[in-house]
């Protein structure tokens, strides 16, 4: 595959590094100091503390406690949202990513039946904030965002053409790179293209209503469509979410506050929601 587009905003290195500070953190434990950290990464404190004020808003002490494994609890008993309040308080939309607007359209059943048959998808690589990203889009809004630090462009390029067997797909990054700028960096509107079966995307427009720096549960989920008995596949849905970050698949956790599962990898979704908690705070 080609190498990625350069960056629009910060760069993957910042990911990498945090994705270290995540496996050092559980090694050593959250009360581990700064120079123990940065020794641990092979930094100085100084351009340890710098990179991480940068990327995520906040200390790396403040950011240590997002990146506990026992964060999602505590977003859960203090930023928890029903999916009704978020409407009513106008928290969904802008309000979802920063500065970042959504639009989207939905593709039809009788289209999404066809596997995606008559359908040019355009693909490309770009940096962004949480490593490398493959991002997919139709001449109508970006249709995939598949993180690639955990999976491998591969694999993750073979997981999103699967999706659509009946596509055909182009390397057209500057196509997309409007809209992949936006969303990763520079803010500004984004347009979707939700390509799924009507249940699913039931569950995707409802995971847009979540405001970032904010969680919701599967079961909440499942209510707020009107299936209070389908958590399962609501679940089902949310892990077939194609739209990393822009459609919030990372912000459904366990009612138990244990982070669930994640398709791009578990420790992206404990740094987007880390990201997130600190930027809020910020």
């Amino acid at each position: 595959m080609s190498e990625p587009s350069p960056p629009p905003g910060r760069s993957a290195y910042h990911y990498e590094v945090m994705r270290r500070a995540i496996e050092t953190v559980d090694a050593l434990g959250p009360q581990a100091r700064l120079d123990d950290l940065a020794r641990e990464m092979n930094m100085s404190p100084a351009h340890f503390q710098r990179i991480f004020s940068d990327w995520a808003g906040v200390s790396p002490k403040r950011y240590q406690q997002y990146l506990t494994l026992g964060h999602a609890k505590a977003l859960l008993r203090e930023r928890f949202t029903t999916l009704e309040t978020a409407q009513a308080a106008g928290l969904s939309g802008s309000g979802r990513l920063h500065d970042l607007f959504l639009r989207w359209e939905a593709m039809s059943p009788g289209d999404y039946a066809k596997g995606g048959a008559g359908l040019t998808i355009h693909w490309g690589l770009f940096d962004s904030p949480f490593g490398p990203a493959l991002v997919m889009g139709t001449d109508k809004g970006i249709c995939g965002i598949a993180f690639t630090a955990e999976a491998g462009e591969d694999a993750a390029m073979a997981d999103m053409t699967a999706r659509w067997p009946g596509a055909r797909y182009v390397e057209a990054p500057e196509k997309l790179r409007r809209w992949a700028e936006a969303a990763f960096g520079t803010g500004g509107e984004v347009t979707l293209h939700l390509i799924g079966g009507p249940f699913q995307i039931k569950v995707w427009e409802a995971l847009m209503q979540v405001p970032s720096g904010h969680v919701t549960t599967y079961s909440e989920i499942a209510g707020a469509i009107g299936h209070p008995k389908a958590v399962r596949a609501v679940g089902t849905a949310v892990g077939r979410n194609p739209v990393s970050l822009l459609i919030p698949c990372h912000r459904a956790l366990r009612k138990s506050g244990g982070l669930g599962g994640y398709h791009w990898g578990l420790p992206v979704k404990r740094a987007i929601l880390a990201w997130e908690a600190a930027r809020a705070e910020a």
